[in-house]
């Protein structure tokens, strides 16, 4: 029977069930001419179910004779008499006999010419005909788990029939997963909790209400643990461990960590709100490693912002929360220590080289010009590491192309290899994956590396790094030269033009100061103001020409605003991604556009810019798809036949962000 059929014939039931109830009805109110006719109706859909009930039984008895003569005595006594549920379908999936135990885990629903995949789910019929799997493991069907396992039988010779039947065993394996499941579930995991910002939410407070604060955040946290029927113990002011049962951890990441949302809400009239900052270890060999794997979480969750959770389970991360914007340290320590420990590193080497990522910005050049001015002050020969100029770049590379003591100071990748010695120290500026650095290749000869940015710890950073400065707070990575800077060199004199490029560059990543702005930007560019930065010659290096506006134009006559995130695409012609950043920035000037995406497919590439407010989180949108960023501003690039199929991958991102979001 194909499925045709059968939905029919529960049509017809249906009918009959409707009929008769009108039926009655009818009778009941004296209507007896239409109740007469209806039941004139209802007698010819009976016998007409009847009659196809029979005919299916024919036609089952004449294949079961046909079938049957092809086995032998001995295989078809096997066959009535399996212990196990056994049940018989066609080539194209349909079911054409089960024995009684079948009918028993199917509860005694009549399954009889159904398709298999309407019965068992994650059954598929293709890949046994193709002889690519012959057993499918821990299935589950009606809350019980099985093995199936298949066999092929060759019926061509039998006439009027199909090619093939397929024999389906199923095992009953549920006490198996069930106590592999408990197992699993009870095994041990480990949470690493931390305070992002205790300190400065304490002093955001009057001073008789930061006892109750404290109090608070410790009683939430002891609550939370409880929750899990898990081991607290607090280790440091602001840190610490919970040991608690894998299945809880399950239970948790099911709820998306909630505790990020209840910790937030936590207010005593605070103006800075109490985030944490969690790294799950879970599925290790042993308590230890799931210790490593937490550690190892926590320390990406840190250097992405905070405000989140990250669980490791060997090597797959997922992860949870960060969706608030990050919090900027009113503390320099950090910097001071980073500074004076780069110093030793240069002082230690005989040749320094500075690298940033591919179509470098002004951010990143800046951070290289500002690298490069302090390794020289310490007398030791610097390189900044370019292959090719881009249109972002173009202006201010000029500048210094002319600039007395910078002729020899850009150089490519084969002059690297040619000047590489064994202690040589690289500098990676403004970005620290693997997939975005100028050339990793390159990275990978060097035993002495740095890393100084401001992005979101990526799952893929650079590994075997001597000193990682990766602080999301910050504006730009310029931003985070110029205070090491201070520290690196007492007084430094740095020229002008120098200075010009990383005020350069933190205008660029601030939007001239709009977006990602502290206390510490501005007296960042109030240093390079005193070093002789002008400000004139930086808007100068921001002037458009006509044919650029134009373009920029183009793109944003195409945008399409839907619940105030506008996407827009660039024309074929436009192969810019410094043109697609501006445009995206350009839509945000736009009244009622809170979000903005721009595309333009370049080669075998897509790349994505994305642009926002604050109310989007673009750089959640933008690392589902493969990309980051920050909060405001993102991207990503990944390789598609055409931008429509772009543009689908990314407008079900924003959806799934957007029903996250409501939730």
């Amino acid at each position: 029977m194909d499925n045709k059929f059968n939905y029919f014939n529960a049509s017809n039931k249906l009918y009959m069930i409707i009929i008769a109830v009108s039926i009655i009805v009818m009778f009941a109110y004296g209507h007896f001419i239409a109740g007469t006719a209806a039941l004139v109706v209802y007698a010819v859909l009976l016998i007409y179910n009847m009659y196809h009930s029979r005919k299916r039984k024919d036609e089952w008895k004449r294949f079961v004779e046909d079938f049957s003569s092809q086995l032998d005595v001995a295989t078809r006594s096997t066959l009535v008499k399996l212990p196990f549920p056994f049940i018989m379908v066609s080539d194209k999936g349909s079911i054409v006999w089960y024995n009684q135990n079948a009918s028993s885990i199917m509860e005694g629903q009549d399954i009889f010419g159904k398709n298999i995949t309407e019965v068992v789910k994650d059954f598929n019929i293709k890949y046994v005909l193709n002889e690519k799997r012959s057993n499918f493991k821990n299935i589950k069907l009606k809350n019980r788990y099985y093995d199936i396992y298949t066999s092929i039988i060759d019926t061509s010779e039998v006439k009027n029939k199909e090619d093939n039947i397929v024999l389906l065993y199923f095992y009953d394996v549920t006490e198996l997963v069930e106590l592999e499941n408990s197992i699993e579930g009870n095994k041990p995991s480990v949470m690493l909790v931390e305070v992002d910002n205790l300190d400065e939410v304490i002093k955001s407070i009057e001073e008789d209400k930061r006892p109750i604060l404290n109090a608070e955040i410790e009683r939430a946290i002891n609550n939370y643990a409880l929750s899990l029927n898990g081991i607290l113990k607090k280790y440091y002011n602001n840190k610490y461990i919970i040991v608690c049962q894998d299945k809880c951890i399950q239970a948790e990441m099911d709820k998306k960590f909630d505790i990020l949302d209840s910790i937030r809400d936590i207010n005593y009239g605070n103006t800075l709100a109490v985030t944490l900052s969690i790294g799950v270890g879970r599925n290790g060999k042993t308590p230890l490693e799931n210790h490593q794997f937490a550690s190892s979480a926590q320390e990406l969750a840190l250097g992405r912002g905070g405000d989140q959770v990250v669980v490791k389970n060997g090597e797959k991360l997922s992860f949870y929360g960060g969706k608030t914007k990050e919090v900027e340290k009113r503390t320099k320590v950090r910097a001071r220590v980073i500074a004076h420990a780069l110093v030793d590193l240069i002082n230690g080497s005989s040749n320094v080289f500075v690298m940033g990522h591919k179509n470098p910005d002004i951010d990143c050049f800046g951070a290289a010009i500002g690298i490069n001015s302090a390794v020289k002050l310490l007398n030791k020969p610097c390189y900044i590491i370019l292959d090719e100029k881009n249109s972002a770049i173009e202006g201010i590379l000029k500048k210094f192309s002319e600039e007395p003591g910078y002729q020899n100071t850009m150089i490519n990748t084969e002059a690297v290899r040619q000047n590489l010695k064994e202690d040589s120290l690289l500098i990676i500026v403004d970005v620290h994956n693997k997939g975005y650095v100028l050339d990793f290749e390159l990275v990978k000869q060097f035993k002495k590396i740095v890393i100084i940015d401001h992005h979101r710890r990526s799952p893929d950073a650079v590994e075997g790094v001597l000193l990682s400065y990766i602080e999301t707070y910050a504006s730009s990575t310029s931003e985070l030269v110029t205070e090491m800077l201070q520290y690196m060199i007492e007084n430094p004199k740095i020229k002008p033009i120098e200075a010009e490029a990383l005020l350069a560059g933190i205008c660029v990543d601030t939007k001239n100061f709009y977006f990602k702005t502290g206390v510490r930007t501005f007296e960042a560019a109030s240093f390079l103001r005193r070093l002789g930065a002008d400000t004139i010659d930086i808007k100068k290096l921001f002037a458009e020409n006509l044919d650029t506006y134009l373009k920029k134009a183009d793109i944003i006559r195409s945008a399409k605003v839907v619940n105030g995130i506008a996407v827009a695409t660039c024309p074929k012609e436009i192969e810019d991604t410094v043109l697609v950043a501006q445009a995206a920035d350009e839509l945000l000037n736009i009244t009622g556009i809170q979000a903005s995406f721009v595309l333009a497919k370049i080669g075998d590439e897509v790349f994505i810019s994305g642009r926002s407010l604050g109310d989007v989180n673009v750089q959640v949108i933008m690392e589902s798809i493969g990309g980051g960023g920050h909060m405001t501003m993102a991207g990503t690039k990944f390789e598609a036949d055409s931008i429509e199929d772009a543009l689908e991958i990314l407008q079900d991102a924003i959806d799934k962000n957007l029903r996250e979001s409501e939730k």
